[in-house]
Order: C-alpha cells, then structure tokens, then sequence
C-alpha cells in the first residue's frame, strides 16, 4: 500500500515522506494524477498559500481528482495548508474584488464547508497575540466529531491536551466536523474530519516528535486497513 504525497510545488516535502516512512509506509512524492490515482492513501501537506496552491492543483488537473478520491472514501490527510484547501474558500493570497458585488476568496477542494480567515491578533479582552502562531500549542479533542471511532482511531494514544508543533495565520471554521481545538487569541480547530476516512490537522504532525509520529502511525494504520 503505498501513500501519495501530494506535490503541488511550493517546497521540500522531504520531512512529510520520511515521517510517513518511520511510521512504516510506502511514500511516493507525486504530482501525477496516475500515481494520486492508484495510491492507497493521500496525503496533502501544508508549504505555500491557499490561493497560489489552489491554483497550481487545478493547473495540474488535481483537484477534481482529490474530491473524488475523498468521496470514494481513500483514506486522506490534509496537514497545514493541506487542512485549509479541504475546505470552500480562503483569504490567503486572494487578490483583491474588482467591485464590491465581487468574492475576492479563492476557491478551494470544497470537501467541507466554508471559508478559511486570517487568525485574529487580538483576544476577546483585546490583548495582543503575535501572528502567525509558531510553535508549540495543545489540541484538546472536542467537538461532535471527536465523538466517532475514526476520529478516536487517529489519536488513539495521544492524550488529550497533547502539545503539537504549529506555524500558520490563518484558520479554518468551525463546525460538526471539528474533532480538536487549540487556543491562540481565540479557540480555533485543529483537527477536522470528513467521513470515516479523510481528516485535517492544523499543526504539523512531522515536527512535533512522539506525538506526531504517533499519529502519522496511526493514520498508516488506518489506511493499511484497506
């Protein structure tokens, strides 16, 4: 069973495959539609700005391709960015309206709703919270979505409040789907899932040592399941 990895050209992926690979898959690092096509499970990683990467899957005919393998139910995880173009629209790196009956967002995989917005620089009291939020950061699991044996399958073993290595300025809405929040000027989700099989995480899980191996383990898992 091999994991594609999906290559949309924005930078090194080299820390995604060698995190799948220590957690026991088979990784191709792939833009071809043929190889994204035949794979036992995708991942999307997270390097560049919606907009930008939006674009680049639709000009390497992906993007129809990736809905329907999430539909079809391949096991697929969006990480970062790859999180953020599961859903309708984003903010980042959209250009400008030309009027104001215009959207300016750009248009992503549309696998679940709503728009992707900036993360806020200031909390509810109005204290200051710098931007982007790089670093370290718990995800409590929460939400509806948690409640599924999916969504309990991708963490199993990890600890609710478990630290997680994030970078990012934007977030993703919230809603049923949500399966863990974080907290960063305001509560936001972290961790999405579509079905039984497709999931999303804001932070990323190659950088974030035993944690996020284990949930690399336990994605590889998943999608060895068949």
């Amino acid at each position: 069973m091999t994991i594609a990895v999906v290559d949309y050209h924005k930078g090194n992926l080299l820390s995604v495959q060698r995190g799948l690979q220590a957690a026991g898959a088979q990784v191709a690092v792939t833009d071809r539609a043929s190889d994204i096509a035949s794979a036992g499970a995708i991942v999307l990683p997270g390097v560049g700005a919606f907009a930008d990467a939006a674009d680049t899957l639709r000009r390497l005919g992906l993007d129809g391709l990736l809905r329907r393998r999430v539909a079809e139910g391949a096991p697929f995880l969006g990480i970062c960015l790859g999180m953020h173009l599961m859903f309708e629209e984003g903010v980042e790196g959209a250009p400008e309206p030309d009027d104001e009956e215009s959207s300016h967002n750009a248009v992503g995989l549309g696998i679940l709703p709503g728009v992707v917005g900036c993360l806020p620089r200031t909390d509810e009291a109005g204290n200051p919270y710098k931007i982007p939020h790089v670093g370290w950061n718990t995800v409590s699991l929460a939400g509806e979505g948690a409640d599924s044996s999916a969504a309990s399958a991708l963490f199993d073993g990890i600890p609710d409040g478990e630290y997680f290595y994030f970078t990012h300025s934007y977030a993703v809405p919230d809603g049923p789907f949500v399966i863990g929040r974080t907290r960063h000027s305001v509560r936001f989700p972290s961790a999405v899932r579509y079905g039984d099989r497709a999931f999303g995480v804001q932070f990323h899980p190659e950088k974030s040592s035993e944690a996020g191996h284990r949930l690399l383990r336990n994605f590889v898992s998943l999608a060895q399941e068949g």
